[in-house]
């Protein structure tokens, strides 16, 4: 299976390409080789590598800078998206997608199912929104897979940030109303090589769009408060802060976001028959790989 992978070099890129099944041909891309929104530049690589699969784990994440940066974060995940579902058309080649949480406006008090209507209330939500129509209007083998609160070895995300700030600091401030699911990007790199291949057995898949993020239901500061237990237990720490909840208007940023974003991991173990992450062993693992690290 010849496989071409975008943002290899990002969180959950990196894991795909640890990850990858050992007889298939991997091709990986980081967005300086392969910048997604250069739309010849994609048709180009996709012609000449004829993959069987494209994996996209491109995107533009800075949440709070693309309120400043539209063009930059729509050029990547809204054109970028636009340009991968055209050249994966043209060879009749599937297209993993991975989207967020953040095409939901967080006015719900319900997990979000796959037929509840995106409303994204960010320019970074949008963007994403606006990839996700266009890989479905036009790529017909696709797979979009939503996912929330990422976190992992590789990359910029929030148990880095704690892991610093508590080694900073003698106290935090975390928001306690914002609720969702974390989900490791080495879970979220295992559920897409699972898609990859059941497609690859029998050569078609239940093609839609997917939810998948980590279990249980959780605020930041309930995250935040594992993870100093976790990494005191594990002496990646000399000692847990004193944590502090407040509330979002206590903590304002450029992006608005979701308050409520748990995904409904339902269909993709239905239909695909993958199951739903639990963050607090993916914790674990991630916390541990850092430990054996130092």
């Amino acid at each position: 299976m010849r496989v071409l992978i975008t943002g290899a070099l990002g969180q959950v890129g990196q894991e795909l390409m640890l990850s990858a099944p050992a007889s298939w041909q991997v091709s990986g891309f980081g967005s300086k080789e392969l910048d997604i929104s250069d739309a010849q530049k994609v048709l180009d690589t996709v012609q000449q590598l004829q993959p069987q699969l494209i994996i996209n784990a491109a995107a533009y994440t800075a949440v709070d800078k693309a309120e400043s940066d539209q063009d930059r974060a729509y050029a990547v995940n809204q054109h970028g998206a636009h340009n991968l579902a055209q050249a994966a058309q043209s060879v009749d080649c599937p297209l993993l997608h991975i989207s967020t949480d953040y095409v939901f406006d967080g006015q719900h008090n319900q997990p979000y199912t796959e037929h509840d209507t995106p409303a994204p209330n960010s320019v970074y939500g949008d963007s994403k929104w606006q990839g996700e129509q266009a890989i479905t209007a036009i790529c017909r083998k696709h797979i979009i897979l939503r996912t929330s609160w990422v976190f992992g070895l590789h990359g910029n995300n929030f148990v880095k940030t704690m892991l610093r700030l508590g080694q900073e600091r003698d106290a935090l401030s975390i928001v306690s109303d914002q609720v969702g699911g974390p989900t490791s990007a080495r879970s979220i790199a295992q559920a897409l090589w699972l898609i990859a291949q059941q497609y690859q057995s029998s050569d078609d898949c239940l093609w839609g769009t997917y939810h998948f993020s980590g279990a249980p239901t959780c605020s930041w500061y309930d995250f935040a408060e594992e993870i100093f237990v976790q990494a005191a237990a594990l002496q990646l720490i000399a000692k847990a802060p004193e944590l502090k909840p407040i509330n979002t208007h206590d903590y304002p940023t450029p992006a608005q976001r979701p308050a409520y974003s748990v995904l409904d991991n339902t269909k993709l173990n239905e239909h695909l028959n993958i199951m739903q992450s639990h963050w607090k062993t993916e914790l674990a693992l991630m916390l541990q790989a850092l430990k054996d690290a130092q």
